[in-house]
């Protein structure tokens, strides 16, 4: 079973993804910010990453560039789930190390096909 983390300050947003997800067969660990994130993914291998940008103790950008410097997370998948759509923060995202990125609110389908298309 692949695993997916889902790093976010917004509980509901968590259980969103954490629903969606599990119901197609996916198994979900949930963080409330990079800090946190970054400890379960050196806990737990994920096969994916979801992540919120904006976050109290270290922020959505921060946590992947931080996450890419461990070997194993060197080809992991990871998404940008966030409110922000402008350009230059997309671009950041990329360079940080993103795969790719979803704008809040997102609907429940696109966020599978989205899991579905990188986990293969």
């Amino acid at each position: 079973m692949k695993t997916v983390l889902t790093v976010d300050d917004s509980a509901s947003v968590r259980q969103m993804v954490r629903l969606t997800l599990s119901g197609a067969g996916y198994q979900v660990k949930e963080a409330g910010d990079g800090a946190e994130g970054l400890r379960q993914a050196q806990a737990t291998p994920m096969s994916m990453v979801v992540t919120d940008l904006n976050m109290p103790v270290m922020d959505g950008m921060t946590f992947i560039r931080e996450l890419r410097k461990l070997p194993a997370y060197k080809g992991v998948p990871i998404i940008f789930l966030t409110t922000e759509s402008d350009a230059a923060r997309k671009m950041e995202a990329k360079q940080a190390g993103a795969t790719g990125w979803i704008t809040k609110p997102f609907e429940q389908a696109q966020l599978l096909a989205i899991v579905k298309k990188v986990l293969g």
